[in-house]
């Protein structure tokens, strides 16, 4: 398990770093910061002192080189708008992020369970019929046109819900019902088709003519066998929520990390904007080493062989011949 473990870490981490340097180069593309942070009449001079105050008159590759040395040092620059460390700005609009991302895969999860399973029951019913539309307009809205149409409608005609922000519980239900839909759709889908399988397998007839019922059949072993395709999918969509959020944030101006990316790219903090890329890809990254983990812990098939528990076996001791009998005796 170790040596799965390990590789699987090698192997995601390359593309956190490729991420970084990536967000690196692109953001220093957007312009100079010295045209937003000094005055239209600034001389050619306070040009130059705000270049290097901040370490920006530097090639591209030393400035590189600088926040690689201070990112493991722990320190990830200071925001040109308050000054203040872009460590703590980041970390401060991230559990935002993450409660959202959390709270909705959980209720899309739990949905889409039911829905799933209740459409696997029968088949091309009517039930499934129903399920699969749903669940695949669900899949193919945009978060963004749904995001804009629920505000138009429960915010601005209805007046049922907030427009933006996070004052009052009904403030998360449309930022929540907006991320919900895509995630909710993908796994109707998989739980569906995975429970179709399992539920024709020949232990689920075993444990019917042994007279389980339909509750315990379902729970007790069709979704368990099931668990592990939503397992992964679920994963997979729950790195998409955190990226995805991104926009959402932004529509609804919840205080998250998506919507702090957004303002350090338009006014071109380059600290906190490498700061909440990287923290996100550190948690996109710990993230997907749990999936793989938890995958291989509920699937002993994607293990290598080094990694499997082997139970030992006990040599077996020879056979001796038993006493002859007295009958055996005498027919000798």
């Amino acid at each position: 398990m170790l040596t799965y473990l390990r590789k699987r870490i090698v192997s995601s981490a390359l593309p956190l770093v490729v991420v970084v340097i990536g967000v690196f180069a692109l953001a220093r593309m957007t312009g100079n910061p010295a045209s937003l942070y000094l005055p239209l009449n600034a001389t050619e001079q306070m040009r130059e002192d705000f270049a290097t105050r901040n370490g920006l008159d530097q090639p591209l590759w030393a400035q590189m080189v600088d926040y690689f040395g201070g990112v493991l040092q722990l320190d990830f620059g200071t925001s040109l708008r308050t000054g203040e460390s872009a460590a703590a700005m980041a970390l401060r609009a991230f559990p935002a992020t993450l409660q959202l991302a959390l709270t909705t895969m959980i209720l899309a999860i739990v949905l889409a369970v039911i829905v799933g399973s209740w459409a696997a029951l029968k088949p091309n019913g009517i039930a499934d019929r129903i399920a699969s539309f749903v669940s695949m307009a669900a899949a193919s809205i945009p978060d963004f046109w749904l995001a804009i149409v629920g505000i138009w409608i429960f915010a601005i005609t209805l007046g049922w819900l907030p427009t933006s922000g996070v004052g009052s519980s009904a403030s998360w239900i449309l930022p929540i019902a907006t991320l919900m839909m895509r995630p909710f759709g993908a796994l109707v889908q998989v739980v569906r088709g995975a429970m179709v399988s399992a539920l024709s397998e020949p232990y689920i007839k075993l444990a019917r003519s042994k007279g389980a019922s339909q509750k315990r059949v379902i729970t007790r072993h069709a979704l368990r066998n099931a668990a592990a395709p939503a397992l992964t999918v679920a994963g997979d969509l729950t790195v998409g929520l955190i990226n995805g959020a991104v926009v959402v944030e932004t529509i609804f101006g919840w205080p998250g990390i998506g919507k702090l990316m957004i303002d350090s790219i338009l006014q071109r903090d380059f600290a906190v904007l490498q700061a909440a890329v990287l923290l996100t890809a550190i948690a996109i990254f710990v993230l997907n080493i749990l999936i793989d983990l938890a995958y291989a812990l509920l699937d002993p098939r994607v293990r290598p062989a080094s990694a499997r528990f082997r139970r030992k076996r006990t040599p077996e001791k020879p056979v001796t011949p038993a006493d002859p009998t007295p009958t055996a005796t005498a027919q000798a």
